[in-house]
């Protein structure tokens, strides 16, 4: 056990939408610490998001993010020689982690031709309850709901 929690880390909001969750994206996409790159690709796919949708290209990124985070989750617990999946309410830091990384996921095993044509394509399906993301998500629920009867081993 550790003595003491690492220090929380806050990030810097990003230059055009001055928001903190864009930044935490942009991290999760970024690749080999490309960060700029990461931006482009980014700020790209919501302009397409806005062509497609002829909305605030922003909100529907959000809209998208919050369709796709989950409320619940199983975690593994060793039980008397038993192995049970147990249901656990999932932290906010952690639901917003969880929905950004499962975007950007389903975003990259999409078809489309260009990475910013995946994301907003991804981004637009989730804000429509739609695409493998929201899936997921459906997936992680229903196998909480599954294992309801093994919530009394919650630690």
């Amino acid at each position: 056990m550790r003595k003491s929690k690492p220090k929380k880390r806050y990030v810097l909001p990003d230059p055009k939408f001055k928001d903190e969750l864009v930044t935490k994206f942009v991290n999760y996409l970024m690749v080999d610490g490309k960060k700029s790159v990461a931006y482009g690709i980014f700020y790209d796919a919501i302009d397409l998001v806005e062509d497609k949708t002829k909305e605030n290209g922003l909100e529907i990124w959000k809209k998208a993010l919050n369709n796709v985070m989950p409320s619940v989750e199983v975690k593994s617990r060793r039980v008397g020689g038993a192995t049970f999946q147990v249901p656990l309410e999932v932290r906010p830091n952690r639901k917003v982690s969880l929905g950004i990384k499962w975007l950007i996921r389903y975003s990259r095993g999409r078809g489309e031709k260009t990475m910013k044509e995946r994301l907003a394509a991804e981004i637009v399906a989730a804000s429509k309850g739609e695409g493998s993301a929201i899936k997921k998500k459906d997936d992680t629920h229903r196998m909480a709901e599954a294992n309801r009867a093994f919530s009394h081993f919650r630690f």
